[in-house]
């Protein structure tokens, strides 16, 4: 067994501070869970499936952990409830109404817990493992790492030893990032723009925010391969270069795409847990021979990915707390495994199963494995329409069948959708269902002369955290280059110095000096 313990107290990782935040700002929920099922036909040996998910829990405890916040720094901690590990029968059940069941079930980052295993017998000899964890603590790559844990598991195996623990692995990432964030912040200044605007087809507006989601599912050409080796390319980059090409084509003008880029290193790999990070992709404009752009869009991604391990909020200003770093996302991963071996019983994964949610306006996920490329495009149907996103599936597979097909094809030539011209969308920052997004924020609610009286200490504060001599009472807190660990650490030196416990909303609404004083001097009346 790999000694992988939670200790008490270990520093979490800064992509689950960040994720941690956007949970407490009531901006996560289902879209960060993650489902994955598997299919098993024949006589299965339940208990013994049951005590492999014990023993994966076990040789992985991040998925028996928590998130705590104390005096002001994210840790992971054992989570006060351990991930539910049960049997259903559920003879006539549909395995989509099960994964659906799964997936909607709450998942807590502060108590856990943060995954679930639960087998479903559906008919004799056919079951169905349905496990749920919260992204904090998985990431696409955990998907193999479990199935080949539980199937090792089954089998009577023991679990691999791993180099490190989990708690060695987050400092040590930490650490890198500590060592490069002042070249990221070199290399992302006059790169990174948030533009929020788009066009799309059937667009009625622009989401950075989780909301529940819908999907368009579709397998990418065969042949792909092929052409993006005579391009000097990977399938993922002609991917993103051929998404680059037809929002272009759609008339967004430098459109940045964000990709989701694993910070898994040869000592990670064969650990469980969130190793991923999410950052932008601008490309320049189309032009030429499609294999040039394409190479082009592959120099820009490559050229990123030595920073890939840093956040962007924590390299540049003005990222507040989102789900989706821009409207319009891909991620892409690579799958080299075979199916699964459980003794005695046939087994297929579904390595896609939806969650029922979308991060951002559009996702694209793609998943390449030996039997094939699937293909689907999460949208928020509150402004993307299901019959815009179909157009969106249409146009990318004729696109990429045109290249597959004369990689050394002028984008000109290639099948190309017109411009949408009903003008750019502006986004849409409110949160889904929240009716406080509407609410004036808490200077306006209490007055800005209510917030006089505490503006001098919580300016101090802000000065300490920020680093900054001067600060203006109605400057934004992002816009100054705060972030997720500058909130945590200015609701904990408000709670230390002030007695106050502030929310996280109060830096959604108005995260300025003048706000979190006025919070204070409410909250004060109310004590």
């Amino acid at each position: 067994m790999s000694p992988t313990l939670i200790g008490e107290g270990e520093q979490a990782s800064l992509a689950q501070h960040g994720m941690w935040i956007t949970e407490q700002m009531g901006c996560g929920g289902r879209v960060y869970h993650m489902p994955l099922a598997i299919r098993l036909d024949g006589p299965l040996d339940v208990d013994r499936l049951l005590a492999a998910c014990h023993d994966v829990v076990r040789a992985h405890p991040q998925l028996a952990a928590a998130l705590a916040e104390r005096d002001g720094v994210v840790r992971l901690v054992p989570a006060a409830v351990p991930p539910p590990i049960g049997f259903e029968d559920a003879s006539g059940r549909e395995p989509g109404e099960l994964i659906d069941r799964e997936t909607s079930l709450a998942l807590d980052l502060g108590t856990g817990p943060v995954a679930r295993f639960t087998v479903f017998r559906p008919a004799p000899e056919r079951h169905l493992l349905v496990f749920v964890a919260h992204h904090a603590v998985f990431d696409g790559m955990s998907k193999d790492i479990l199935v080949r844990g539980l199937a090792a598991a089954y089998a009577g195996l023991p679990s691999p030893a791993l180099p490190l623990t989990y708690g060695e692995a987050v400092e040590r990432e930490n650490a890198r990032v500590a060592e490069l964030l002042g070249d990221a912040a070199e290399f992302w200044h006059g790169r990174w723009s948030d533009r929020q605007d788009l066009r799309l087809p059937g667009l009625s507006g622009v989401s950075i925010r989780a909301a529940a989601g819908d999907a368009v599912d579709f397998a990418l050409p065969a042949d792909l391969a092929v052409a993006a080796d005579k391009m000097g390319v990977t399938r993922f980059e002609l991917v993103l270069a051929a998404v680059h090409t037809l929002l272009a084509a759609y008339g967004n003008e430098d459109a940045a795409v964000s990709v989701d880029l694993s910070t898994r290193i040869e000592e990670t790999r064969g650990h469980i847990g969130l190793f991923v990070n999410e950052l932008p992709v601008p490309a320049p404009a189309p032009a030429g021979r499609f294999a040039e752009f394409a190479r082009a869009v592959r120099d820009e991604l490559r050229a990123t990915y030595r920073f890939r391990e840093v956040p962007l909020a924590r390299a540049v200003g003005g990222v507040s707390p989102r789900t989706a770093l821009t409207p319009v996302s891909v991620s892409y991963r690579r799958r080299d495994g075979s199916e699964p071996e459980f003794p005695g019983v046939e087994a297929s994964v579904d390595w896609m199963a939806f969650n029922q949610a979308v991060r951002g306006t559009l996702h694209l996920q793609v998943v390449d494995a030996q039997d094939g490329v699937a293909a689907r495009l999460q949208f928020n149907p509150l402004v993307l329409s299901r019959s815009g996103c179909e157009s969106v599936a249409d146009h990318l597979l004729a696109l990429l069948r045109a290249v597959a097909a004369a990689p050394d094809a002028d984008v000109a030539d290639l099948p190309l959708p017109s411009p949408v011209v009903d003008g750019a969308v502006e986004p849409s920052f409110a949160r889904a269902g929240d009716v406080r997004a509407e609410e004036p924020s808490p200077s306006a609610r209490g007055g800005a002369a209510d917030a006089l009286p505490y503006l001098a200490e919580v300016g101090e504060i802000w000065r300490e955290v920020l680093g900054m001599p001067e600060i203006g009472p109605d400057e934004d807190l992002f816009d100054l280059g705060g972030h997720s660990l500058s909130i945590t650490q200015i609701i904990a030196k408000v709670r230390e110095r002030m007695d106050v416990e502030l929310s996280f909303d109060v830096f959604f609404d108005d995260p300025t000096i003048t706000g979190i004083a006025a919070e204070v001097a409410r909250l004060r009346e109310e004590a």
